[in-house]
């Protein structure tokens, strides 16, 4: 089912699922897990056959280790490519990241370090992702609590290049950039204006929390907030530059109601189509 591209959608988690089912909420799209639909059969994956004959559905996953020095693991490539074939996503992602070390998953996305050589890596492993899937996917930015030493790039640059060089596209995550960009003590619309927006085929919204490590508030990346209002301004910038694109509202803890999700949406929505028009009147 083809992308309504103009419109906003939700992150479908479990335990929405049977009131999604009946009440069929006004949301554009939605996007799930991929790896909670790697079974065979079973509830969620029945379930999942149900919303897509009526939305389209998003696969996004989180194990992919695509940084990782680890071989691609084609079993779980396997199952995704078996998902994609019953499903047929609008849009297949996953994030620039590692999350894997001898064959040992630690279950985070742990950053790279920003270098020529690690991109190299990275494109020739997408790129073998992409022809084993027979589809392009996007790559997300991970949010990030350090930066390496030896990283020659900054983190905007070095997306750029892994996206031109391999011939995926973006998920850019507005709030990821804004908890990296506060952690390392950068500038989070630095970033946003370095971003080729002719590759941003997507954009994730979420909430974060915080922690006080070494005396120093930490940004974290726990999407179990409401998004904040600097990452809602930051997200006007990004329809500033980008246009309209695919919005997707995430929230995966302490689960807020359906009602109040799909409220997200339409306000996500509401300042997509305002500051977009703003834009072409001002242009």
């Amino acid at each position: 089912m083809k992308l309504p591209l103009q419109l906003t959608g939700i992150g479908l988690r479990a335990p929405h699922y049977a009131e999604f089912l009946e009440n069929r909420p006004a949301v554009a799209w939605i996007e799930v897990h991929s790896e909670n639909y790697f079974g065979e059969g079973g509830k969620p994956l029945s379930i999942l056959e149900q919303i897509r004959h009526d939305y389209p559905v998003s696969l996004h996953g989180v194990s992919l280790s695509i940084g990782s020095a680890d071989e691609l693991n084609w079993c779980h490539l396997k199952k995704l490519r078996d998902l994609i074939e019953r499903i047929n996503p609008c849009l297949v992602s996953d994030h620039l990241s590692w999350s894997s070390i001898n064959g040992h998953y630690l279950h985070d996305l742990l950053p790279l370090p920003h270098t020529e050589e690690v991109i190299q890596h990275v494109v020739s492993r997408i790129q073998q992702v992409q022809e084993y899937l027979q589809r392009q996917i996007l790559i997300e930015n991970i949010s990030s609590y350090v930066h390496f030493a030896h990283s020659t790039l900054p983190e905007q640059d070095f997306l750029s290049a892994v996206a031109k060089q391999s011939g995926c596209g973006i998920l850019l995550d507005i709030n990821n950039i804004y908890v990296t960009a506060t952690n390392l003590d950068q500038d989070p619309e630095k970033y946003l204006y370095a971003m080729p927006m002719n590759l941003v085929q997507e954009i994730h919204l979420a909430g974060f929390s915080t922690s006080v490590i070494n005396g120093k508030e930490i940004l974290i990346d726990s999407h179990n907030r409401p998004i904040l209002p600097a990452v809602w301004d930051l997200y006007r910038k990004a329809i500033q530059c980008a246009g309209m694109k695919p919005t997707i509202i995430e929230w995966d803890s302490d689960l807020p109601s359906l009602d109040s999700l799909t409220l997200e949406a339409y306000r996500a929505e509401t300042i997509m189509r305002e500051t977009y028009a703003a834009t072409k009147r001002t242009a």
